[in-house]
Parts: structure tokens; C-alpha cells; sequence
């Protein structure tokens, strides 16, 4: 009997919290908000395609100025021509896992897998991956981040 009161009790506890959460979060929604809003902009980063692993454009000039890593474009032929990383290789997503292995000889060297903003090449780094490719790396943010942060973009 002891047993069932004291569980009683817990459950009316608990109850009890559940309301004053409740009554919390509707009394203080503005600051729920701004909460949930500042979660989803810490998270952004992961959403826009910058996994783990990821390079911010100040590394990637580091990593081709150190390491001489190679920048394989995984845009389109329009979006490459539209602006692209100095010296960087087009091979469009879709071609990927055919052409890779035959544009970029060794597979030793860094490589750093570019597009628009990050999300394709994100994809590709796992393909590339998979081909041998141990060194691969997406440029967070893409060319978006690239022109951002004012580092040369060659038109063709």
C-alpha cells in the first residue's frame, strides 16, 4: 500500500511538472523563440552541407599553398563558367565516380571538392572517398563562401 501511495504521488508530481513547463514556455515564448532560432543557426553550418571534415576557404588556400592540393569543380559546365576557384578541374556530380580517377592521377594528394554551396560536394567527398581518394574535402559553404571571404574566382 506504502508503495502504490508513493507512485501516487510521483505521478502527480510529475503531472504537476509537466503543467509548470508548460505554463513556463507559453508565459516566455518570445524567449523560446529566440532560442530555437539561435539552435537552428549553430546547426546551419551542418544543414548547408559543411559535414565533418569540412575546409573554410582560408584552410582550403592553405591546403593548396602547403600541400598543393587539387580542386576538383563539381558543377555544372554553366555554374564553372560562371565563376570558379583558380586552377580548379570540372567534373560535373553526375560524371563524378567515372572521371575522377582519370583527371587526378594521385590519389596521395589532398583533394578539395568544390560547388555552388556545398551540399554537392559534400555528396561527392563519400564518392571520392570510395575511389581511393583518402584525402578528400568539401569547402564549407561552397563558392558562396569563396566569394565571401574575397578569394579570386577565374571565369572561363
Amino acid at each position: 500500500m506504502a508503495c502504490l501511495r508513493i507512485l501516487k504521488c510521483r505521478g502527480l508530481f510529475l503531472s504537476i511538472q509537466k503543467d509548470v513547463y508548460v505554463k513556463f514556455i507559453l508565459d516566455n515564448w518570445i524567449l523560446m523563440a529566440v532560442a530555437l532560432s539561435s539552435g537552428g543557426m549553430l546547426l546551419w553550418p551542418v544543414i548547408n552541407g559543411a559535414g565533418p571534415g569540412a575546409l573554410t576557404a582560408d584552410g582550403a588556400v592553405q591546403l593548396m599553398n602547403r600541400e598543393k592540393a587539387v580542386v576538383v569543380d563539381v558543377c555544372e559546365p554553366g555554374e564553372f563558367a560562371a565563376g570558379h576557384v583558380s586552377g580548379a578541374k570540372n567534373i560535373p556530380f553526375a560524371q563524378l565516380e567515372g572521371k575522377l580517377a582519370t583527371m587526378v592521377k594521385n590519389k596521395g594528394v589532398p583533394l578539395i571538392l568544390v560547388c555552388k554551396s556545398g551540399a554537392r560536394s559534400s555528396r561527392a567527398v563519400a564518392i571520392a572517398k570510395k575511389l581511393g581518394f583518402e584525402k578528400a574535402q568539401s569547402l564549407s559553404g561552397g563558392m558562396s563562401a569563396w566569394r565571401t571571404a574575397n578569394l579570386p574566382v577565374e571565369t572561363a
